[in-house]
């Protein structure tokens, strides 16, 4: 396995000083934003989709450095109601655009969520029992069979014609694919394009094991993110996980993300990781640096340091 970084955290540089940032800290594989929620600080995806000349100053830039794109990122709702979802689905329909003009086979995603039913505004996430309220089945139903199904067999057709070859949805909590099982049955409806992008901080910050994850998502896992969560102790005890309070409140959260090595040990890391080259992943792992508890800086360097010291190769 080899040690990227998503690029996000360096929005306030240029692209050409982001990258020489990176090489700085012994890294050679950028995961970069094309849509979605992102700014896309490094990324024009609309300019260099309409531009050869900034196209190939963009590819130079990054093979003058022997650096790699190990993948377009274009995360967000193409799901959603209304306005939101359709800019959101057109920069998914770009970035595979771009990919395939980069020669990358490979994109990050989220599954997107849609409304609770026709005529509703906002996404509605299910996450307790469907047998109460009554309707609550034909929710789900409306959910899956009416709005994901389709879309994702549209857009599968799209990215197929533009030659990616693995669409890595990273199962988040607000998404319709959260977890390993509706990750697997939205790939069994879809196809085998469709994998994970295994994020050990999301399944730890819902009270999942991802080592567990891991064997069960065996042949699935496309992506990996490097990232933690820690449970806060005392706290998660009496509120439970699920959080609703800013990321910013990280003193009063049940959960916050965290650097690598400051949730989980790094004797987890081992075992997380060797148990991924067991079950046949041998990609990329993409540092993506969320610790609000500490500086930047200070995240990142403990982040690679711990990832540096258990990434399976």
């Amino acid at each position: 396995m080899k040690l990227a970084i998503c690029t996000d955290i360096f929005g306030n540089l240029s692209f050409p000083d982001m990258l020489d940032r990176v090489q700085q800290y012994g890294i050679h594989g950028v995961e970069l934003t094309a849509g979605g929620w992102s700014s896309c600080p490094h990324v024009d995806t609309l300019a260099l989709l309409s531009s050869p000349d900034r196209l190939a100053i963009f590819r130079h830039e990054l093979e003058k450095r022997e650096m790699e794109i190990v993948a377009l990122n274009c995360s967000g709702n193409p799901l959603a109601p209304g306005e939101f979802g359709k800019q959101h689905a057109a920069s998914s329909y770009r970035t595979v655009e771009l990919a395939a003009k980069l020669g990358i086979k490979k994109i990050v995603m989220m599954s997107g969520l849609p409304a609770g039913g026709e005529g509703d505004k906002i996404p509605n996430w299910i996450t307790s029992t469907v047998s109460w309220p009554d309707n609550m089945p034909d929710v789900v139903d409306y959910q899956w069979n009416k709005v994901a199904i389709p879309w994702w067999r549209s857009f599968v057709r799209h990215a197929e014609e533009n030659k990616i070859e693995k669409i890595a949805l990273e199962a988040f909590p607000g998404q319709l694919v959260y977890n390993p099982s509706t990750l697997l049955r939205l790939r069994t409806a879809i196809g085998e394009i469709i994998g994970i992008n295994l994020d050990p901080s999301h399944l730890i910050a819902i009270g999942a094991e991802p080592v567990a994850a891991v064997r069960k998502l065996a042949g699935a896992i496309y992506h990996v993110h490097g990232k933690d969560a820690r449970i806060e102790r005392g706290l998660a005890d009496i509120d439970g996980l699920p959080e609703p309070r800013p990321v910013t409140d990280t003193l009063n959260r049940t959960w916050n993300y965290v650097a690598v090595g400051c949730g989980r040990d790094l004797q987890w890391w081992k075992e997380f990781f060797s148990v991924l080259k067991m079950t046949g992943y041998n990609g990329a792992v993409s540092l993506e640096m969320e610790d609000l508890t500490m500086s930047t800086e200070a995240g990142l360097r403990t982040s690679i340091e711990a990832l540096k010291a258990t990434l399976s190769t």
